[in-house]
């Protein structure tokens, strides 16, 4: 078909490929060093190349050119995002957004506070106090309360709350809730972690505290997805 389409001027080109990282569609690649329209049927026409050329070696011209593919486009797309590596190589630090139905109504009043000893944190909380006293312990990652739309009520309720991050927090959690466990008489421990594998650490550590204090304690865990579904428990 004839439709308008980019030209590439490899005399003009010097190579410096920020037309390639412009072109959203990926029809732009570096090849022995010179920008090249690779994929005709990915080039939608628009330019978004044109103003990140430093010597004008891109223009439009008209000619016949495959029609633009926008469905190859976004498969190519997806095939992209998902062999790029991750952050830090880390699950935990991927990018998503997720999306929700809105509520049909808000709620008249905010759900009640179930936090019933404060600090939480791991690193903060003393080691004994009077709330340890016949509790049931739960340790949890500090995101799982973000994740999970009623972690107030199915998880901190009726429990004494300890949270912590082992990817951003210094040290290892299980001598200081080995100490915990070990020096109050804690009842039960529940351990709520999220999918992810750096949250392993929380997991391992409570569990390594719980054998260390020499107790035989019901414990179970829960494992939350990041858009806050109960996996596993």
């Amino acid at each position: 078909m004839l439709r308008k389409i980019i030209r590439i001027d490899e005399e003009k080109c010097t190579g410096c490929g920020l037309c390639a990282g412009a072109c959203h569609e990926g029809a732009i690649e570096m090849v022995d060093g010179k920008a090249k329209l690779t994929r005709e049927d990915y080039c939608d026409g628009l330019g978004d190349c044109l103003p990140a050329c430093p010597t004008g070696a891109i223009s439009f011209e008209e000619r016949e050119a495959p029609a633009y593919d926008a469905e190859a486009v976004r498969a190519a797309q997806q095939a992209k995002q998902a062999s790029e590596p991750l952050p830090c190589g880390c699950p935990g630090s991927q990018s998503r957004v997720i999306r929700r139905a809105p509520a049909a109504e808000a709620p008249a009043a905010p759900p009640a506070s179930q936090l019933s000893q404060w600090p939480v944190q791991i690193k903060l909380a003393p080691v004994r106090a009077p709330y340890f006293a016949g509790a049931s312990l739960l340790i949890a990652a500090d995101c799982a309360a973000y994740a999970y739309g009623s972690f107030h009520q199915d998880f901190i309720r009726g429990r004494i709350t300890l949270i912590g991050c082992p990817k951003l927090d210094e040290g290892d959690y299980a001598e200081k809730l080995t100490e915990i466990i070990a020096g109050n008489d804690i009842k039960s421990v529940t351990i709520v972690r999220m999918e992810v594998p750096c949250c392993g650490g929380i997991e391992n550590a409570a569990k390594r505290a719980i054998q260390a204090s020499g107790k035989f304690l019901p414990w179970q865990v829960v494992t939350l997805s990041t858009d806050g579904r109960i996996l596993e428990r």
